[in-house]
């Protein structure tokens, strides 16, 4: 068992094998699993709740404006982390099946379990305080791209064009599976580069600790949102 990693024979690493899908299919498919990053001697973790797919054929991948050195990670194979800086943060992407093509995990949810205990969720709300200084509100800590790898200290330099790595930074299927699947437009495109295309998937259980709530009050079911079950080709019923 090794040092670095005393919780190795207890996780479930996906493999490369995992992201070698459309990327439409792979953000549903990441739903539900746990992010896991080894820092400062604990496991950090946070289950991802919500995911934007990207392909380079529409206007609003980052893949569609060419290949370039920051960028070269989604021309890279399937799992390949992506990273950038967004609205003054760091945010996290995987490339999938379909050079060019990747996926965005836009939020998550803290996990504390027998892998990452109570200290590692003090350490996570530590790295990551609100903006006047105070503990944030641990349902808060990762609803949001920047958010959330702010508290799982992930960095640009770091794991940019990067793999996944057992000892340090691993995404981990620990059996839990969304019961339904929202399907809607994603957040933040700009007006004429396919805005309207509805590539952003949430764990319904987490939709009020998604980036923005995808069951908002003013929001309808047919004309805001679908609902899909969990199931691995759901995109396809668009």
């Amino acid at each position: 068992m090794s040092a670095t990693n005393p919780f190795k024979s207890v996780t479930t690493p996906l493999d490369r094998g995992f992201f070698e899908h459309d990327s439409r299919e792979l953000a549903t498919r990441l739903l539900g699993k746990v992010i896991r990053h080894y820092h400062r001697g604990l496991w950090l973790s946070a289950r991802i709740i919500e995911t934007e797919a990207y392909q380079r054929e529409e206007k609003g991948s980052h893949s569609s404006l060419g290949h370039t050195q920051s960028r070269r990670a989604l021309f890279m194979p399937a799992g390949t982390l992506y990273m950038y800086y967004a609205r003054g943060g760091d945010s996290l992407n995987i490339s999938s099946a379909g050079e060019g093509d990747g996926v965005l995990i836009k939020s998550g949810y803290p996990v504390v379990d027998t892998i990452s205990g109570p200290d590692s969720l003090a350490l996570m709300r530590q790295l990551n305080p609100a903006a006047n200084g105070e503990p944030r509100d641990t349902r808060r800590l990762c609803n949001g791209q920047t958010l959330l790898c702010r508290s799982l200290h992930l960095k640009v330099p770091e794991w940019n064009a990067q793999q996944l790595d057992p000892q340090r930074l691993i995404i981990d299927d620990d059996g839990y599976r969304p019961e339904q699947i929202i399907q809607t437009a994603r957040l933040g495109i700009p007006l004429g580069r396919d805005e309207h295309l509805p590539y952003r998937f949430a764990d319904m259980a987490y939709a009020p600790f998604c980036t923005r709530n995808p069951l908002g009050r003013t929001r309808l079911e047919g004309r805001d949102y679908r609902l899909l079950d969990p199931v691995p080709d759901a995109w396809k019923t668009c």
